[in-house]
């Protein structure tokens, strides 16, 4: 597990709004481990910023003048590889275009406050970003290998699958939107339904939800309470809300509730995969891919001992070993593997069950 950075961590903060480089300035200035080191209106003075005082973090606008964030972000991973904070509206534009900057390179995405997100509500989501994003290895920091993904237009002539036997189980935080997506998009249009649970503040998980639907040969949305979990169809837990599964005459059915946070998160990695643990059994897939902290450790071992398959991704492509380095120090994953070799993991499993029986 990495080590924070030593010392105070050094912020460059990246917005064309005056008012959004105060209000974060003020709301970082709180913290006796956090300084502000300077403020850019656009990517050109951040660039020359970056030269100048070698920021540990920057938070970044993707919505500036003269150059677009996506832009400048794709730029600077591919020169200067860095730990960026996307600091968005939740408007749907672009929400969708965080979601992509987080494809890109970005290590969080965190809302802008305006509207119903309240400055204490987006000084809480932005102190643990940037806490985060310090301790994410310099070496881990890398531009996205491009990758050919698979055509999709054939699924949306396809009608619903049948309920699923089986569940696959995803959770995921720092770095997982990228690791999601190459799972996802090497599933088969049949895949076992999915559920998943990803660290992101609320109106973020719609955003990609949407994104990986455009990518994968499987459906993907947020998911609503009730849902009947069907084959070829992926279910991601809306953020600020918890996941479980349920059992019921029809096959199992979506759970989506509030209630306390688990290891500080909402949803939590814990509460799906013990609710998989208890109503699907040894008919589940748990994957648990990179991130920071402890969360889903506990509940992937509790599906190993229901009888699952379990799968935590390894160090070396992890953005943060956190997470699944906690799952394989409790002997709960029975494999230990690269990100793009996890979904062929699946679809194996997923045969030698189907052909024992």
């Amino acid at each position: 597990m990495s080590a924070p950075l030593p010392g105070v961590v050094r912020v460059l903060i990246v917005d064309d709004s005056a008012l959004v480089r105060r209000l974060l300035s003020e709301a970082l200035a709180k913290f006796p481990d956090i300084d502000v080191v300077g403020t850019a209106r656009d990517p050109f003075e951040a660039r020359e910023q970056i030269l100048k005082l070698d920021p540990d973090v920057i938070t970044l606008d993707i919505e500036m003048p003269r150059m677009d964030g996506l832009t400048f972000l794709e730029k600077l991973m591919k020169s200067k590889p860095m730990r960026v904070i996307v600091v968005s509206s939740v408007a749907q534009a672009s929400s969708a275009n965080a979601i992509r900057a987080m494809s890109l390179g970005a290590i969080h995405v965190v809302p802008k406050p305006e509207g119903s997100m309240s400055v204490p509500d987006v000084e809480k989501f932005l102190i643990r970003a940037v806490r985060q994003a310090a301790q994410v290895p310099a070496h881990r920091l890398r531009a996205p290998a491009r990758r050919i993904v698979p055509p999709v237009a054939s699924k949306r002539a396809s009608r619903s699958g049948p309920a699923s036997r089986r569940i696959i189980a995803i959770g995921a935080s720092t770095g997982g939107p990228p690791a999601i997506e190459a799972v996802l998009t090497r599933l088969p249009a049949d895949a076992p339904g999915t559920v998943i649970v990803q660290h992101m503040p609320p109106m973020f998980t719609a955003a990609l939800a949407n994104r990986l639907d455009g990518l994968c040969a499987v459906r993907v949305h947020e998911a609503t309470d009730g849902e009947l979990i069907r084959d070829g169809v992926v279910y991601i837990a809306p953020g600020g809300y918890h996941l479980q599964l349920r059992r019921t005459p029809e096959g199992y059915v979506t759970h989506v509730k509030d209630g306390p946070m688990v290891h500080h998160q909402r949803p939590a990695v814990d509460v799906l995969f013990d609710s998989v643990a208890d109503v699907v059994g040894p008919a589940s897939t748990g994957v648990l891919l990179t991130g920071m902290g402890a969360d889903g450790a506990r509940g992937l071992l509790a599906m190993r001992e229901a009888g699952a398959h379990t799968i935590a991704q390894n160090e070396e492509t992890c953005v943060v070993f956190g997470m699944p380095g906690e799952a394989v120090e409790m002997d709960a994953a029975q494999e230990i593997l690269p990100i793009d070799r996890i979904a062929d993991a699946i679809i194996s499993h997923r045969v030698a069950v189907g052909a024992a029986h």
